[in-house]
């Protein structure tokens, strides 16, 4: 693993030209390619070096870590085109990406805590820096408090194993079990505000809608998969306690889900929109994670992957009517059909992946997660039905309202979609149908 992040640390240089704008996000690519290449495809650590290593489940999720950042920097060519710092923005986005492949390849704890907390540090950035409206100063430190506050408990839970036991790997630490009912609260309560799970989710939709793009688009592809990954990597020591008080988040996140449906139903804000979508679906992830089977496991994994490029589309998309109207409003941006024909068919099959219709590799997760918890008390049934029907509400009001209608007056009467943003729509859906061929791969990884 040590030679890849190399390869990823020497691409630094690259993005203080700004002429080799471009050139950083064929490295990117270039280095998903050669990663893929490696093939860590096992059960166990492989590409040992140091204390960074990778399983499939790491695998997985450092891929989409690399193909969502190329996918950033191409979306984002106007900060480009305007001359918006774009060489401090492409520096930003590769150590971004240095630090997810750290949090994502460690096999230590505590450098996983500290690689997940440092993966904070350039998406403030992000926001701060490349934001639209003035309120993304308030939207930063939600996200900052909001991560911090609950991420400390965490750190001295580490600190506690590491007196106990003298170490913090977690392959040793698979044959650990920590029965504490406090131990157990301060080491998961970090990965729930990440998640994010209900109620504690408000910094979410904020650091979305003052978000750039690429933003939005690392928030909900990666830095949400952080909080499943870390409850994936603590559950293998913290199993009894979870059997003991997992039905608590179980039923937060059932109930949350359906609450999170009927706002996303009310909203009048495209990115808010996606972005509370963004909540319910990780609402069923949580779910399903915490009944602690094996479906619900890997339903888990897979739905993280999949909403990691559906959601990242659709926050393309929104961008690009974006761009042209100056406005995310659905008041506004109304009859797209008319305005940009083309791009019609790109809300419809992203859309529909959001709603998990087949094929899409969504569908496969939403199936084993429903499954698992069901499994687990058919009472949760009802919640489910809610969530489903209202998945699929949320999702045809944002298609409806948003290419069908009136023409809104102030903007012109047609407009042309360039090659670029058909390419990086393609990018994010083409794995996401793909993958369901070789679904074993998100599936039989326990």
């Amino acid at each position: 693993m040590l030679k890849f992040l190399l390869l990823l640390l020497f691409m630094i240089p690259l993005c203080l030209n700004k002429k080799l704008f471009w050139m950083v996000q064929n490295m990117i690519f270039l280095a998903g390619f050669i990663f893929v290449m490696m093939n860590s495809y096992s059960n166990y650590w492989m590409s040992i070096s140091y204390m960074f290593g990778c399983d499939v489940m790491s695998y997985g999720l450092i891929l989409l870590s690399i193909w969502v950042t190329a996918l950033m920097i191409m979306a984002s060519s106007l900060l480009f085109n305007s001359g918006n710092y774009s060489n401090f923005f492409s520096l930003n986005v590769v150590i971004l990406l240095i630090f997810l492949t750290m949090t994502f390849s460690s096999m230590n704890l505590f450098l996983f805590y500290i690689c997940f907390e440092s993966s904070l540090i350039p998406t403030l950035f992000l926001i701060l820096g490349w934001g639209y409206q003035p309120e993304r100063l308030q939207a930063g430190v939600y996200l900052l408090f909001y991560t911090l506050l609950a991420s400390l408990p965490m750190l001295l839970s580490i600190f506690y194993i590491y007196m106990s036991y003298g170490f913090m790997s977690f392959y040793l630490l698979m044959n650990e079990e920590f029965v504490f009912c406090l131990f157990y609260l301060c080491m998961i309560v970090a990965f729930l505000v990440k998640m994010p799970m209900f109620l504690v989710h408000l910094w979410l939709p904020k650091a979305h809608v003052e978000a750039p793009v690429s933003g939005s688009m690392i928030l909900a592809g990666i830095l949400l998969k952080l909080g499943g990954y870390g409850l994936l990597r603590v559950y293998t020591f913290l199993q009894l306690s979870g059997f003991k008080y997992n039905y608590l988040w179980v039923t937060i996140s059932l109930i949350g889900g359906v609450l999170v449906s009927l706002i996303c139903l009310r909203q009048t804000d495209l990115k808010a929109l996606i972005a509370y979508s963004s909540v319910a679906h990780m609402g069923i992830v949580l779910g399903g994670l915490m009944t602690m089977t094996y479906w619900g496991m890997c339903g888990a994994y897979t739905l993280m992957i999949a909403h990691g490029l559906c959601s990242s589309g659709l926050f393309c998309l929104a961008n690009m009517s974006y761009e042209r109207l100056g406005s995310r409003s659905m008041l506004i941006n109304r009859g797209l059909l008319n305005f940009m024909p083309s791009l019609a068919l790109w809300w419809f099959l992203l859309s529909s992946a959001n709603m998990a219709a087949p094929p899409t590799l969504n569908l496969l997760g939403e199936i084993s997660l429903l499954n698992s918890i069901v499994g687990w008390s058919w009472l949760s049934m009802f919640m489910l039905m809610f969530i489903s029907f209202f998945s699929a509400a949320y999702t045809l009001y944002m298609y409806s309202f948003s290419q069908h209608g009136k023409l809104c007056l102030g903007g012109y009467c047609s407009s042309n979609v360039m090659v670029r943003e058909y390419l990086v729509l393609f990018l994010h859906w083409f794995p996401l149908n793909l993958l369901i061929m070789k679904s074993d791969c998100c599936f039989l990884w326990l």
